[in-house]
């Protein structure tokens, strides 16, 4: 139905329509949490974040329990040849635009599991991943700062102030 509706949207109210949507998805991102097959350590530090000492929610981010509703998938571990297609299935599952976090250093490079008979590879290897939190586990610090910088990237350029003209005179 969107597809039918979209040719008939005149350009100034798209225009109001996608400004409104950047908007909520700066302000309010759902995420998704993935273990692909890790220790544990960086779920407890995810958890730790959206607890009330640190407090995640406060920047509007929800953790939702389905991909279906969720703008960011947070990934833990190496990606097991188990885990593959589970991972690559929530990912096709979100809806766009869809952004990626790897959390550790298991989702970064396998960590201590690399080299293992089980391990596909990194998060990168089998979805896009957009930030990457290094870290065994990260700090809830650095979790924040992590999708803090997501958010960031999502922020649209701001235009350079005109410059101003001299009128003459001396300095």
């Amino acid at each position: 139905m969107g597809k039918q509706l979209e040719g008939n949207v005149p350009g100034a109210f798209r225009s109001a329509l996608d400004k409104a949507a950047l908007w909520s998805r700066i302000n309010s991102p759902w995420l998704v949490h993935f273990n692909s097959g890790s220790c544990n350590g960086c779920d407890i530090e995810i958890l730790a974040t959206l607890a009330p000492r640190y407090d995640l929610e406060r920047f509007g981010v929800k953790l939702q329990g389905s991909p279906r509703h969720a703008d960011v998938l947070i990934c833990t571990g190496p990606v097991t040849r188990q885990a593959r297609d589970r991972l690559l299935r929530t990912y096709e599952q979100m809806p766009a635009p869809k952004f990626v976090i790897a959390v550790g250093s298991c989702s970064i490079s396998g960590g201590a599991f690399h080299g293992c008979y089980n391990i596909v590879g990194d998060v990168g290897d089998v979805i896009p991943v957009d930030v990457y939190i290094p870290g065994c586990p990260p700090r809830p610090e650095a979790i924040i700062d992590g999708v803090v910088q997501l958010l960031q990237k999502l922020k649209p350029p701001k235009a350079a102030p005109a410059a101003s003209k001299d009128t003459g005179g001396t300095p």
